[in-house]
């Protein structure tokens, strides 16, 4: 049997987990133009500047929910307008700079939150008219689904914008790194 003292606990996992999923968007991020962060590539109108900023207001909006569990709350549709597009005054520098910032806030949230088993009232919405109640781990496990679905997407927007595909650079990145070892 392997001891249990250098096996990280159920939060480090969840941190060390969800900062994957965003290392692999920041990859497929890097080295953006904001021209190629406004552009949709594909038949969609995804955008990968869009999908940051989405993705940001998707963090903050559930661990809002946790932090502040109202009974009564309720998804604000039209808020939610143009939650996957920059508009004018917004730039996809400013995006990434928050996502980054959020993602620090959201991992200090699951390393402190007192307890994953939480009930938490999910806001209503013209999709899910019944309350229902979710532990801050689904919630959370909901994030990660949201970040590992949109980075797949940003993939493939962003090897239609330039040819870059993220399996390739972080394997090219994983052997410079061993070369140098």
């Amino acid at each position: 049997m392997i001891a249990s003292a250098n096996v990280p606990g159920e939060r480090e996992t969840l941190i060390e987990i969800y900062g994957d999923q965003r290392k692999a968007l920041l990859v497929t991020l890097d080295g953006l133009s904001e021209d190629d962060a406004r552009k949709a590539s594909t038949v969609s109108e995804l955008t990968l500047g869009g999908l940051v900023k989405h993705l940001t207001n998707v963090e903050k909006y559930w661990i809002t929910t946790i932090a502040e569990a109202d009974p009564d709350a309720e998804f604000d549709v039209a808020g939610a307008e143009n939650a996957y597009t920059l508009i004018d005054g917004e730039t996809f520098a400013d995006w990434l700079a928050e996502y980054r910032d959020q993602a620090q806030r959201t991992d200090e949230f699951i390393a402190t939150v007192p307890d994953l088993d939480l009930l938490i009232p999910v806001p209503t919405a013209p999709w899910a008219p019944v309350r229902q109640h979710h532990t801050v781990r689904r919630i959370l496990l909901h994030l990660f689904r949201e970040t590992a679905q949109h980075s797949g997407h940003a993939d493939l927007i962003r090897e239609a914008i330039d040819g870059q595909s993220t399996t390739m650079t972080m394997a090219s990145d994983a052997n410079r790194s061993s070369d140098r070892a």
